[in-house]
């Protein structure tokens, strides 16, 4: 035992090693006891701001005792994140000082948030470059080593298997040649030189397919099935602190490093595509070689093809909080400072993107796979093309959204090699790019012809709810009816023009129930039935609204049978989870199988554009150029109480509306201009708009207009919001004295906590002439944008309290 102390500590890199884990024990960290240094405001703030990233944050999910840990140290030097908090005393940064940035960064912008600087030469654009490496490096990937100056090959084995030459490869390198690197290579026959096909260890199959198209296979050992790399974190401890998935990257530059000593490798092809956690470290590598001339992260998700911005709860999707903890070793820790605080990072995903400009990039994904949102994919296409334009080489930038789920088959490999040989010269044909989410205001204008000047509609305050528009005081519920009629016109406007329509009455009965979505073919998988929960298919044929499918979740008795013939009903509507509608990552089973339980059937779709309804989304406008996408949400909504008020054990004056994120939005614009509808649940469903201006750093009225397409006609009031002719003071209004619950969580990040205050305070005035103050109820939760427990539990109690016997 001595001896091997002895051993330890005569290894240089070892005595480094052992010093900054010491320093971790003295109490260089947060909160040590003994220092009794006075706290600053500034700490103090961001102090608070830790507080509260952990209470959102699971812990940290390591499998240490199994032979390889998938999951991972969150560091060499430390076990888990709090560790590293206490090792480093590292905070979140004082976010009052950061730009916030609602969109994705442009890389085309020098100090964007502050100058604004265009990059307009080559200059520029070499200085935004090396600037976003060092962001990156500092925020997602950790900082690396240089290229190693002293690589050693060792060929291990060599063989033919019929024509192709295969070689094992070891490379060795770094301090005393301790880093390794082993390899394959599949050498087709012929001269050469050959463009080269990388990927990882597991990935062989994916470089036979390469092999056949003339390409030489090369997979290196960075990946879970065999990973050399992650010696590298020992021995370039306190050095430099990449993260598994970057020292897989670097481990990958390394095999270009081999590759350019053969002359049978066309060194300007060489072209590096993994799958999903694969394809995150993929990107990367492309990122910052640029000997990497062409990159394909497949279905990589967060952390490769979906930018940050986009991953946070309401996208319901591997967000922050839930990927850095189920992987800790995969991101840099300092990731999670942004947690709820997405907007505030300097640099995102497409910035990795705009790094591999002007080289070959496509993004490759499944449109309904788990952990994806073709949507936000989509938005980075569109935000790098932006940089590819700007580099003259559009053509190289691409994206296939396939049908499926997560995995892939040879089909996908051949249209990825496609790819490659097209921007390698080697092919002529272009893979087609097919977007599902082409939407934009200014092609919305064309094919719509409206003009709107919003100086056309006077200026609106906060208190004009209860003045009529010829300027008399409403003092009671008939003059209020009045104004309702007014704001409801208004709302309708904003809605758009919902064409002439069919009443559906809905299957009326169990004995009606349909196949659901597998009669015609379904990726998504929904909540299934459970001894307590009955699963009620509601399909076309006996379906509701136009065609559509839904489910419906009653409570059986302990006979397996209908609990009950006169059930509350809740329309429970979802979030913006784009590849999954209704089918959710956030624990939406418990969410149905709770309200079940405490008596309460639930009806549960996709909306348009979304999970099986995505098709139904992309030609909407061209459809109905004067009808908005959430107007066709809310009279899908209005299809829903058509079905459920003639369900023979449904209780027609207990109609609830619930949703999280865009689903309350959608359930208050529905329970606004459908009286059927007895009651609301909104969570971090709305801001007010006149107030949500762009300099206060959200997405404003623009999330409607321009980003998600569903408003099209609030485009016109950008940089103008005071003039839009209605808010969510009215709509609220609008539902009284009908009973409403807004959960607001305070630190969210697309609303403005103080002005939904003032908000439901004044709609509260409306509730007040109906002497019904009680049934219009704010909860103002200290938490970000999530539908947490603490928030489902309050949205029960006040059911109950409002709905049930």
């Amino acid at each position: 035992m001595k001896q091997n102390l002895f051993v330890f500590f005569m290894n240089s890199k070892n005595i480094i090693v052992f010093l900054l884990l010491l320093v971790s024990f003295v109490g260089e960290g947060r909160g040590i006891k003994g220092n009794h240094i006075p706290a600053s405001e500034d700490t103090i703030k961001r102090e608070a701001n830790l507080d509260l990233i952990l209470k959102v944050l699971p812990a940290d999910k390591l499998n240490e005792g199994s032979p390889f840990d998938d999951r991972g140290r969150v560091s060499f030097l430390d076990r888990t994140f709090p560790d590293w908090l206490n090792r480093t005393g590292e905070l979140p940064p004082d976010f009052e000082q950061i730009p916030s940035i609602p969109f994705l960064p442009n890389p085309l912008l020098i100090d964007e948030g502050g100058k604004n600087i265009p990059v307009k030469t080559k200059a520029q654009w070499e200085e935004k470059k090396e600037w976003m490496r060092e962001q990156l490096q500092h925020y997602i990937s950790g900082t690396f080593p240089p290229a190693p100056d002293n690589l050693r090959t060792k060929i291990l084995s060599e063989k033919m298997d019929g024509e192709v030459k295969l070689q094992m490869v070891e490379l060795s390198f770094g301090p005393e040649h301790q880093a390794k690197l082993t390899l394959e290579l599949m050498v087709p026959p012929g001269k050469g030189p050959f463009p080269v096909f990388l990927s990882q260890w597991n990935h062989r199959e994916w470089a036979q397919v390469a092999v056949r198209r003339g390409y030489i296979g090369c997979i290196y050992a960075g990946a879970d099935t065999k990973d050399d790399t992650e010696k590298y974190a020992e021995i370039w401890a306190g050095e430099y602190d990449f993260t598994r998935l970057m020292r897989r990257a670097w481990g990958a530059s390394r095999a270009v490093d081999y590759l350019h000593t053969l002359p049978e490798v066309d060194k300007e092809k060489i072209g590096i595509t993994g799958h999903s956690r694969n394809g995150k470290q993929s990107l990367m590598a492309a990122a910052f070689d640029e000997r990497i001339t062409a990159c394909i992260p497949s279905s990589g998700c967060t952390g490769a093809s979906i930018p940050w911005r986009y991953t946070s709860f309401n996208f319901d999707i591997e967000d922050i909080a839930l990927l850095s903890s189920a992987r800790p070793s995969w991101l840099h820790p300092r990731l999670r400072f942004f947690i709820g605080k997405e907007h505030k990072l300097p640099v995102d995903q497409n910035s990795f993107m705009a790094l591999i400009a002007p080289r070959g990039l496509m993004l490759s994904t499944a449109i309904t796979e788990g952990a994806g949102n073709p949507w936000a994919v989509e938005q980075a296409y569109y935000a790098s093309q932006k940089v590819y334009d700007f580099l003259g080489a559009r053509n190289n930038l691409a994206i296939r959204s396939r049908y499926g789920l997560h995995s892939i088959s040879a089909r996908d490999m051949e249209d990825h090699i496609d790819f490659f040989d097209y921007v390698f010269g080697r092919s002529d044909f272009q893979p087609p790019n097919r977007l599902f989410y082409d939407y934009s205001f200014e092609e919305w204008k064309e094919i719509s012809g409206e003009k709107i000047n919003p100086d056309d509609f006077p200026v609106k305050g906060a208190d004009n709810l209860l003045v009529s528009e010829s300027g008399n005081k409403i003092t009671s519920p008939d003059e209020w009816k009045k104004r309702r009629k007014e704001i409801r016109k208004y709302i309708q406007w904003g809605l758009g023009e919902e064409p002439p329509g069919v009443t559906n009455p809905g299957p009326g009965s169990l004995k009606n129930a349909g196949r659901g979505e597998d009669s015609f073919g379904n990726f998504l998988s929904r909540p299934g039935k459970t001894s307590k929960m009955g699963v009620m298919p509601v399909s076309p044929y006996k379906g509701f609204g136009d065609q559509l499918f839904g489910y419906l979740y009653y409570p059986l008795n302990d006979q397996g049978k209908l609990k009950s013939n006169d059930l509350p009903v809740v329309i429970y509507l979802h979030e913006f989870d784009y590849s999954k509608g209704f089918n959710s990552y956030h624990q939406v089973e418990t969410l149905f199988r709770s309200m079940v339980e405490k008596g309460f059937a639930v009806f549960a779709f996709d909306m348009l554009g979304f999970g099986n309804r995505i098709e139904e989304g992309t030609r909407f406008y061209n459809r109905y150029p004067h009808w908005s996408k959430l107007g066709k949400m809310v009279t899908d909504v209005h299809g829903a109480v058509d079905a459920m008020v003639n369900i023979d054990f449904v209780d027609p004056d207990r109609i609830i509306v619930a949703g999280y994120s865009l689903g309350a939005n959608v359930g208050l614009y529905a329970a606004a201009t459908d009286e059927r509808i007895a009651g609301v649940v909104s969570v971090a469903g709305f801001t007010p708009m006149r107030t949500n201006t762009l300099d206060r750093g959200t997405e404003g009225i623009m999330a409607y207009s321009h980003l998600h397409g569903l408003l099209p006609r609030l485009g016109f009031f950008v940089g103008k919001e005071s003039h839009i002719p209605y808010d969510f003071d009215g709509i609220l209004a609008c539902i009284a004295p009908r009973p409403v619950l807004v959960i607001a969580p305070s630190e969210d990040k697309d609303a403005h906590r103080t002005d939904i205050e003032k908000c439901v305070n004044q709609a509260g005035k409306v509730y007040g002439l109906y002497e019904k103050n009680e049934n219009l109820h704010l909860h103002t939760p200290q938490d970000i944008n999530r539908f947490s427990s603490e928030m489902r539990d309050k949205m029960y109690d006040w059911m109950a309290a409002h709905f049930k016997d």
